[in-house]
């Protein structure tokens, strides 16, 4: 088994989401209800075999009277609760807001959810190294060139050679129907909307814990989100979108609507002038004839079956909470196409890298025991980036610090174990320190990644 990702692994969609292992609130209000069930069964399954990427996260729902009703609220809520099983989690509640607080004295009350928290683009990469470590081959910076059907196989021609396959997964993101229709020659029709989300970083608006979710009269949500310590996460504003998914950047009037979002709710007035950084990233949606927030957010399957070819399995759209699902599902379809039948479920209970964590509040004291010589709050960082797999890199000597804590034995584990060939696949995707390092800091990494030898 091989992948072969054209960019850096999560580059694009895994690594621009709202950055949350969630059930779907909103989505009750389309009665998805197995769509939650299967998501909020899944949040739990992550919450144990990711501890070290995947955390509770409580949430306030300002309640805004001229919107949802409070009785419409509770009753969402509480089938929040129930529609599956909480072993970690605590159950919802209302409650009557302080003054003076963060919020406009118009907002009295609030209900109060959890959910989970979670590193996206290391959730991407660990499963890569999961899938390395049991014999799949991983290759990044390879763009396939061509496909074609010889027999009962696929040739494959890729930027590193060619390679015989029994079966394509089409798993391109926002690519998918391209890759289908000119690469592998299925001309059929397919009803996909390609959906624009943006997210905007601001200095942190408040010191507390707790994120928001603010509901507009458009009926989208909003979250405000605590993130990497200093800093709120805002989004995420979402549109259609018709251009080229590698280069996709926030539009001004998103950063307004976004701005306008929080200013209904907050007390401090926020500005485009206040945005520090912001991300955008495209997902492809069924539905392509709905709006673009009610287009499905519910992964698809297609097996085709063209004349003459092995089999290609085509995914379409998805969410980052139910991937493991995805993938269950994709084997189920694909398999018994190739005349194999389907093992046994494991994935529920094997830990991904580095979340072999029985207590994670201990483990990360006695990180901090054996490294006393480091920062604790660069001990916490690695311990919620790396879990176990901090003991590979982390020591007495640990090289120079290039910014933020980030060390040479760090990025040397990065380029060995996680595939890391830049500056931004450090900075922004196997960490956040991007937001956190000097200003030469990206400049001197890319000259030490420049004497790298890369396997």
């Amino acid at each position: 088994m091989a992948l072969f990702e054209q960019h850096d692994l999560a580059q694009h969609t895994s690594s621009a989401g709202t950055k949350l292992i969630h059930g779907g609130l909103q989505d009750l209000e389309t009665h998805s209800f197995r769509s939650v069930r299967e998501a909020l069964t899944e949040r739990e399954i992550l919450l144990r075999i990711a501890p070290h990427i995947v955390w509770p996260l409580e949430f306030w729902l300002p309640h805004a009277r001229n919107l949802r009703p409070a009785w419409r609220i509770r009753l969402g809520l509480w089938l929040y609760d129930h529609l599956a099983r909480r072993d970690v989690l605590p159950s919802s509640r209302g409650f009557r807001l302080k003054k003076p607080g963060i919020l406009k004295p118009a907002y009295r009350r609030a209900f109060s959810y959890a959910d989970c928290w979670v590193e996206d683009s290391r959730l991407a990469v660990l499963n890569a190294m999961d899938a390395a470590s049991r014999g799949a081959k991983i290759f990044t910076r390879t763009k396939v060139l061509s496909a074609r059907p010889q027999g009962k196989f696929w040739q494959v021609e890729t930027e590193v050679g060619a390679y015989t396959a029994r079966a394509i997964v089409n798993a391109t993101g926002p690519w998918v129907g391209d890759v289908l229709n000119q690469m592998l020659g299925d001309k059929t029709s397919h009803d996909v909307r390609l959906v624009k989300g943006s997210h905007i970083i601001t200095d942190r608006l408040y010191p507390d814990e707790q994120a928001f979710i603010l509901q507009n009269s458009d009926k989208r949500v909003v979250f405000v989100i605590p993130y990497e310590r200093d800093y709120s996460l805002i989004g995420s504003a979402e549109s259609a979108f018709d251009d080229d998914p590698a280069e996709v950047t926030i539009a001004d009037d998103e950063i307004e609507y976004l701005c306008a979002s929080v200013n209904r709710y907050f007390k401090r007035n926020l500005t485009a002038d206040d945005v520090l950084w912001t991300y955008s990233g495209v997902q492809p949606r069924f539905d392509g004839s709905k709006p673009a927030q009610s287009a499905t957010r519910d992964h698809v399957l297609e097996l085709a079956k063209l004349p003459g070819s092995p089999p290609v399995l085509s995914v379409f759209g998805g969410k980052m909470t139910t991937y493991r699902k995805l993938a269950e599902q994709a084997l189920e379809a694909l398999l018994p196409a190739l005349g194999r039948k389907l093992g046994k479920s494991w994935t529920a209970t094997a830990h991904l890298p580095g979340g072999d964590i029985q207590d994670f509040g201990e483990f990360e004291k006695m990180l901090r025991v054996r490294n006393g010589h480091l920062d604790a709050a660069n001990l916490h960082r690695l311990a919620y980036s790396y879990g176990t797999l901090t003991e590979r890199f982390v020591g007495y000597d640990m090289g120079e610090d290039f910014g933020g804590g980030l060390h040479r034995s760090e990025v040397d584990y990065l380029v060995k174990h996680e595939w890391a060939r830049t500056s931004e696949d450090i900075l922004w995707r196997r960490t956040k320190l991007g937001l956190h390092v000097p200003d030469d800091t990206p400049a001197r990494l890319s000259n030490y990644l420049s004497t790298k030898v890369w396997a």
